[in-house]
């Protein structure tokens, strides 16, 4: 495609004037969004939902299995000084 033919390409567009769009266009894109606002805000509730159950599930294995502690040896130690 030349220039000349991009040139009057866009003239017909110009002179054309501007697109009929549908009557219901704003309505559907309204609807739309609205949708999509209610599942974003449903899976930011379930994410935080998961976050404080995560942190709950930690905290509850922290306190019961005590990794900080250091474990019982099972071995004696070498008894010296007899």
């Amino acid at each position: 495609m030349n220039r000349s033919d991009r040139e009057e390409r866009v003239r017909r567009l110009m002179v054309a004037g501007p697109p009929v769009l549908p009557p219901d266009l704003a309505a559907e894109a309204v609807r739309r969004g609205a949708r999509m606002l209610r599942r974003r805000t449903y899976a930011r509730r379930v994410l935080w939902l998961l976050l404080c159950a995560a942190a709950v599930a930690f905290t509850v294995w922290a306190l019961t299995a005590r990794p900080w502690v250091e474990p019982p040896s099972d071995t004696t130690p070498p008894l010296t000084g007899w």
